[in-house]
């Protein structure tokens, strides 16, 4: 059995996550919300299989408006950063309480406190797997912020 029957320039029909899972046939959207600003390199906002439960995978998300401004401030990149992750979610009729796990991969000197505290205030009671990196760079230098998400719902 081929691991691809069809594919087309945004839609995928794929084999199974896992070969212990029963089989079951997934599809896969590539999405790029048109009011989160274009993808900065040969990549999709985000990928969503969909089966009996839709699984969303979100490409790591900056701090950047639609029309391409990044904000010096670390915090406004953390704020636009998750407007761009709502936006994400919303366009695959998700929302926050569907988080599953994120990445925060982050540059430079960063409150962590405060960070947390905004973190927290955009969660709401929600409480996903998390993890926070420091990295050395991101993908240009202005950025210091870079959210990935995972999330999922029952179809």
């Amino acid at each position: 059995m081929p691991s691809e029957i069809e594919e087309t320039g945004r839609v995928a029909i794929t084999r199974p996550v896992s070969f212990l899972a029963p089989i079951i046939w997934r599809m896969k959207t590539f999405r790029n919300p048109p009011n989160v600003h274009p993808p900065l390199a040969a990549y999709a906002h985000q990928v969503e299989l969909s089966g009996p439960r839709r699984q969303l995978v979100i490409s790591g998300q900056v701090g950047q408006t639609p029309d391409g401004r990044v904000p010096e401030d670390a915090l406004e990149q953390l704020d636009l950063a998750f407007e761009n992750l709502a936006r994400n979610l919303q366009a695959a009729n998700m929302a926050v309480a569907d988080i599953d796990k994120l990445t925060f991969y982050l540059v430079g000197p960063l409150d962590p406190a405060r960070r947390r505290e905004r973190t927290a205030a955009w969660l709401g009671a929600h409480r996903p797997a998390m993890t926070a990196v420091y990295v050395a760079a991101l993908a240009g230098p202005a950025y210091k912020v870079e959210i990935e998400a995972w999330a999922s719902r029952d179809a």
